[in-house]
C-alpha cells in the first residue's frame, strides 16, 4: 500500500524562504498548507505546488491571531488530512534605531515573529501530541544568538523563539514524546523582505552580504524536518556568527558598531512613499527572490557538509586509513629485507 503524502503548514507561505519551502516540499510530493496575509502570493503559491505535484490549500492568516491560526490548522486538516510538519516562518521588521522605533512597532513585530511561533507552536502541539508524531521547524536566524543594529525587534523576537525552542524541547524529552522540535538559522537571504519592510533608514535597506538565495534556506527547512537535528547552523556566516559571538562578544559589538550601519543599506537613497507590510500585506505576488539575484549565492558549502557529515566522516576515515597504511608500508618492506638477510 502506497504510503499517504506528508501534510506540511507552512505560515509566511507567500513569499521568500515560506514560498521557497513550499516549493521544495511539493517536489517530493507532499500536500502544503500554505497560511499567510496577502491572498495574491498565497495564490501563487498555490500555483507552484501544484505545478511540481503537490496539493495546496490557502487559508489567509495574521500568526498574530491566535484562534486564526488555531482555525487554520483546522482548516488544513478538513481539506489535507493530520498534519506532520509545521513550519513557522512568518516575520516582519523594521530597520531603524532603537530611539526610532515605536512601542506599537515593538509589540507589532514580537506579535508575529516571537508570538506567532509561539501560537503556531501550539496549534501543531495541539494535534500532534495526541498521535505523538510530528515535526515542528522554527526558522531562526544568525540574529537569534547575535543581535545586529538596526534591527533590535527583530533580533529581540528570534532571540525569544531560541529560549521558548530550549524550554519546549526538553519538556518533550522529560514526556517521552514522539513529537520532534528543530530550529533553522539561516544567512542572509535574497528575499522580497527588503522592498517592502518598514524603513526608516536614509538609503535602502539590503540584507548583510554574502547573501544566499532563499532555495538554500528551503533546503535547510526540509533536511531539519526529515532528520533528527536538534538545531542546524546555514551558511558558514551563520557559523561565524554565532560562534564568534560566544567567543569573543565584546569584538563583535565594537565591529558591528562600526560597520552594521552601511552593510544593511544600499547605495541608493531611501523612497518615503513606498508601502510596508508590517500592519498589513503589500498587494501583489512578490515570489520567492528579492532585488539580489546578482550577488546572491544558490549554493551554500556549509549546508552541504552539514548534510553530508557521515559521508565526509568515512571519506576522512578512508584517507586516514590510506595515509597510514602509505606511511607503514616503507618500514614493512625493510623490515622483510632484514628477516631475509638474517
Amino acid at each position: 500500500m502506497a504510503e499517504s503524502p506528508r501534510v506540511v503548514v507552512i505560515t509566511g507561505a507567500s513569499a521568500g524562504v515560506g514560498r521557497a519551502t513550499a516549493r521544495a516540499f511539493a517536489r517530493r510530493g507532499a500536500h502544503v498548507g500554505l497560511l499567510a496575509r496577502g491572498r495574491d502570493g498565497l495564490e501563487g503559491a498555490r500555483r507552484d505546488v501544484e505545478r511540481l505535484g503537490g496539493r495546496a490549500v490557502i487559508v489567509p492568516t495574521d500568526v498574530a491571531d491566535a484562534s486564526a491560526v488555531d482555525n487554520a490548522a483546522d482548516a488544513v486538516e478538513r481539506a489535507l488530512g493530520p498534519i506532520d510538519v509545521w513550519v513557522n516562518n512568518a516575520m516582519v521588521s523594521v530597520f531603524a534605531p532603537v530611539t526610532r522605533i515605536e512601542p506599537e512597532e515593538f509589540r507589532r513585530v514580537t506579535e508575529v515573529t516571537y508570538l506567532g511561533t509561539v501560537y503556531g507552536t501550539l496549534a501543531a502541539l495541539r494535534r500532534m501530541l495526541p498521535r505523538d508524531r510530528g515535526v515542528i521547524v522554527q526558522v531562526g536566524s544568525a540574529l537569534a544568538y547575535r543581535g545586529i543594529p538596526l534591527q533590535s525587534a527583530y533580533c529581540g523576537a528570534k532571540h525569544a523563539i531560541q529560549g521558548f525552542m530550549d524550554s519546549l524541547r526538553s519538556e518533550l524529552l522529560h514526556d517521552d514524546s514522539g513529537v520532534r522540535v528543530t530550529m533553522v538559522q539561516l544567512p542572509a537571504l535574497n528575499t522580497p523582505q527588503f522592498r517592502w519592510v518598514k524603513n526608516r533608514l536614509p538609503r535602502k535597506p539590503q540584507p548583510v552580504p554574502p547573501i544566499f538565495q532563499p532555495e538554500v534556506a528551503a533546503e535547510a527547512v526540509v533536511y531539519a524536518a526529515d532528520h533528527a537535528r536538534r538545531e542546524m547552523y546555514v551558511g558558514w556566516p551563520t557559523v561565524k556568527a554565532i560562534v564568534g559571538n560566544k567567543l569573543v562578544p565584546g569584538y563583535a559589538d565594537r565591529y558591528l558598531a562600526e560597520r552594521g550601519y552601511d552593510a544593511q543599506q544600499t547605495d541608493e537613497p531611501a523612497d518615503p512613499e513606498r508601502p510596508d507590510n508590517l500592519w498589513a500585506p503589500v498587494p501583489g505576488d512578490h515570489g520567492a527572490h528579492g532585488v539580489f539575484d546578482d550577488v546572491a549565492a544558490r549554493f551554500s558549502i556549509e549546508l552541504w557538509a552539514t548534510t553530508h557529515r557521515w559521508w565526509l566522516a568515512i571519506a576522512a576515515a578512508g584517507v586516514a586509513a590510506l595515509a597510514w597504511a602509505t606511511l607503514a608500508r616503507p618500514s614493512d618492506r625493510h623490515g622483510a629485507r632484514r628477516t631475509a638477510v638474517g
